[in-house]
């Protein structure tokens, strides 16, 4: 309603009447202020103000059915209203003001809103006639509208500004809270859901040498493909149940098994199997290689040693 684009002088006059009696069985009307505003706009056109200023200063609602009694059209042909006399703002407000609430102002904040709906300067300002009006006009008018249903009806307000309050100041023997950087970075795994088609062929000749010793031409593979892809052993199905058998019928494929798998998580596993073992001169072959392959954990040697020692006094 505000923008005067939008509606012709009759809509308007409608438009006034809604809003004055869409309340009008109620004690108390919300647009009572906006209603006074438009009523001491010089802007406005004189016969919205006497027309407006009729609804506002008739005493009961018998008064107002006479007034509506009239269609717009016909009110705006009458020429009474140009002898009429305007009130002023304070006669007007004196009348409402029983009820503070209806007398509000806006707020700053408010006051500071965008307006939904921009004139158009290529679109004449006045309330005439719009129906000479183009069809690429029609066609912008409709966009307007589609934009207002999708928009606030008071605008778009700015948002608050609330600054964080600041900080006190630590006092003395008080813990202060640290905001630690935690700036961690992932580290990939590139072999995790590879194809593992590859380690077929020695997770194969690992099961074999499990189960009894291997041909020379056989362990040399198993020695290859580790040597190209350490990753391999993770592949071969090794345990720690199965190394005794390994280390019996293929002691130097153990060795390089163990040497491989040295940062397993497992690792203690494989030690303390080897440790416990019975002894045997493939697994001292084991042991003596492993000593100077890769870096034993403390003790195991001596636990080792002792061990082949409770293994010698059981010899008859």
């Amino acid at each position: 309603f505000q923008d005067k684009v939008m509606f012709q002088p009759a809509e308007r006059l409608i438009a006034l009447a809604i809003l004055h009696q869409g309340y009008s069985s109620q004690l108390t009307n919300p647009f009572v202020p906006f209603l006074i505003n438009v009523a001491c706009d010089e802007i406005s056109e004189r016969p919205e103000r006497v027309f407006l200023q009729l609804l506002l200063t008739s005493a009961n609602g018998d008064n107002n059915k006479e007034i509506l009694k009239q269609s717009a059209e016909d009110y705006l042909k009458e020429p009474s209203y140009a002898s009429q006399v305007l009130l002023p703002r304070d006669q007007l407000e004196s009348q409402y003001s029983c009820n503070d609430v209806q007398l509000q102002t806006y707020t700053s904040c408010a006051a500071a809103t965008v307006r939904s709906a921009i004139p158009d300067p290529d679109v004449s300002q006045s309330c005439g006639d719009s129906s000479g009006l183009s069809p690429t006009k029609l066609n912008r008018d409709n966009v307007v509208t589609n934009l207002l249903q999708q928009t606030p009806l008071r605008g778009l307000s700015p948002p608050w500004i609330r600054p964080s309050p600041p900080r006190l100041e630590i006092l003395e023997g008080e813990l202060q809270w640290l905001n630690l950087d935690n700036n961690h970075e992932l580290l990939w795994d590139g072999s995790m859901c590879a194809d593992t088609s590859r380690g077929a062929s020695i997770r194969d000749l690992v099961g074999r040498a499990c189960k009894g010793p291997l041909a020379p031409a056989q362990q040399e593979q198993v020695v290859l493909d580790l040597a190209r892809d350490w990753k391999l052993v993770y592949h071969c199905g090794m345990t720690p149940e199965k190394l005794p058998d390994l280390v019996e019928h293929n002691p130097l494929i153990a060795v390089d098994v163990l040497s491989k798998l040295i940062n397993c998580p497992d690792m203690d596993s494989y030690f303390n199997v080897l440790v416990h073992m019975e002894m045997s001169l493939h697994s001292m072959e084991v042991v003596n290689r492993l000593t100077t392959a890769v870096d034993l954990p403390p003790g195991f040697i001596h636990d080792y040693i002792s061990n082949c020692i409770r293994s010698c006094q059981n010899i008859k």
